[in-house]
């Protein structure tokens, strides 16, 4: 675990995920009386969250506002638990994701047929988040910082329909969430996030459009770190989604099978890292957080509901 420092007074937290660096990042930012803080990871990264306020000189009485970009357990799955830390916090969550933070249970049964035995390892527990202590959004809402600066909420459907992203106009940076994919530290190219059950390539592209729209000059993922040169980045995810959706469904065409189309992506995966002279490293770390078997079944699903794959006969899909 780890905190750096990102200039303006804003701060990215390593949540140490699985023990293992530069694969979940909490955000500080500095409010005129306390801070905000974007993402705050499973419950098996709370110790982490906790021992990175307390490294960064933070109470957690001064945590007043926690924005999750959607409610993916790596990124919302520890709000439950962290709310009874950080008493004095307001948690801004998307109108969609709300009744699933209320009541997690749908998401523990969704995280149990994904992931199986291994999903308490690494998730943990999923505490009810109280709703007096939500505040919905839907976009368009300003979350202010200090010096006069905001969060502007951006709504970025597409990866979920519960996502959002958030843009520091002081900082000049765009949170992504998981909207532009996973670019972990030493990694030559993002790598797409593509999970079920509601992926819409459509709307992740617009998505990716949203959040260039407002000319950030700083991209910061969840997974992992803040990059330079938003507009490339941007357009290097929207690519990258392109050029997945057309190998998963060059695949599914011949065998709808999620082992298929995961083996599919594992190859073309390869295939780019050999031409960009990749460490296995970095793309381990991706894989921990951006499996191809998630992906295969996002995008099985996405080509059903598009009409481009019959709804019918996908294997284990």
């Amino acid at each position: 675990m780890s905190v750096q420092e990102l200039g303006g007074g804003r701060l990215l937290v390593d949540l140490g995920f699985q023990d293992l660096e530069g694969v979940i990042g909490s955000y500080l930012l500095p409010e005129e009386e306390g801070w905000a803080l974007i993402e705050v990871g499973p419950t098996t990264c709370e110790a982490a969250l906790l021992e990175g306020l307390r490294r960064a000189g933070v109470e957690p009485r001064e945590v007043r506002d926690v924005v999750v970009t959607h409610i993916h357990l790596d990124h919302a799955g520890g709000a439950g638990l962290l709310a009874e830390h950080l008493r004095r916090a307001t948690f801004h969550v998307h109108e969609a994701g709300v009744p699933h933070l209320i009541d997690p249970r749908r998401l523990q049964e969704s995280a149990r047929r994904v992931w199986g035995p291994a999903c308490d390892q690494l998730w943990g527990e999923i505490r009810p988040l109280p709703p007096a202590r939500i505040n919905a959004l839907k976009g368009g809402e300003r979350i202010p910082l200090a010096g006069g600066g905001a969060l502007e909420v951006i709504a970025t459907p597409g990866h979920a329909r519960h996502h959002i992203a958030l843009y520091d106009v002081k900082a000049r940076t765009v949170f992504t969430g998981d909207g532009a994919g996973v670019l972990v530290p030493g990694a030559r190219h993002i790598r797409p996030a593509l999970p079920p059950p509601d992926l819409d390539i459509g709307q992740l592209l617009a998505s990716l459009r949203a959040m260039d729209a407002p000319h950030p000059e700083k991209v910061a993922f969840s997974h992992y770190g803040v990059f330079d040169h938003a507009h490339e980045r941007l357009d290097e995810a929207a690519r990258a989604v392109e050029r997945w959706r057309d190998v998963a469904l060059e695949a599914a065409r011949k065998n709808p099978s999620v082992d298929h189309v995961s083996r599919a992506l594992e190859e073309e995966e390869l295939r780019v890292s050999r031409e960009e002279g990749e460490a296995p490293d970095p793309a381990n770390r991706a894989h921990a957080i951006s499996g191809m078997q998630m992906a295969a079944m996002g995008l099985l699903r996405y080509f059903q509901r598009s009409g481009l794959l019959p709804a019918t006969g996908t294997g284990n899909a």
